[in-house]
């Protein structure tokens, strides 16, 4: 099953925005996790460890609300109004392959897919159009 959901990012208020649409929509948030938690090779900047990484809120049974932040100091700027991805989720890596695969012609890779320290099959991309897509597989979940 594949599914496709909105993927939010912002200029380090992600959890405030976050806790408003909790208010709104409801639910629990199933992981939180903050850019310290994240195994980096390269120091992390100080004012972006507290910052979100990745967030999610459930909708339904088949949408989920997912954001974080974001940062000059990880090569990704905040735009308002350019501020969000597509998430495809698929159950294969072979899917999640041949998506990557199609949207990226003419487009820009921006992370390439390959096993993530969180457990996924994931890759991001820019379209020749110009919108942001990330792809993912959860083939060994750690969050």
């Amino acid at each position: 099953m594949t599914t496709i959901n909105v993927y939010l990012t912002f200029n380090g208020n992600c959890f405030e925005a976050f806790n408003f649409y909790k208010s709104v929509f409801g639910g629990e948030f199933p992981y939180v996790g903050r850019f310290k938690d994240m195994p980096s090779e390269a120091p992390i900047p100080d004012e972006m460890k507290e910052k979100i990484m990745h967030i999610s809120l459930p909708i339904s049974t088949e949408t989920i609300l997912m954001g974080s932040d974001a940062s000059d100091a990880f090569g990704h700027a905040t735009v308002i109004g350019n501020n969000f991805s597509i998430s495809i989720n698929t159950s294969t890596v072979e899917e999640a392959d041949r998506l990557f695969s199609g949207l990226v012609q003419g487009g820009i890779i921006t992370m390439p897919m390959n096993q993530t320290f969180w457990g996924a099959y994931f890759g991001m991309l820019t379209d020749k159009f110009g919108i942001q897509w990330m792809l993912n597989v959860d083939v060994n979940p750690k969050l």
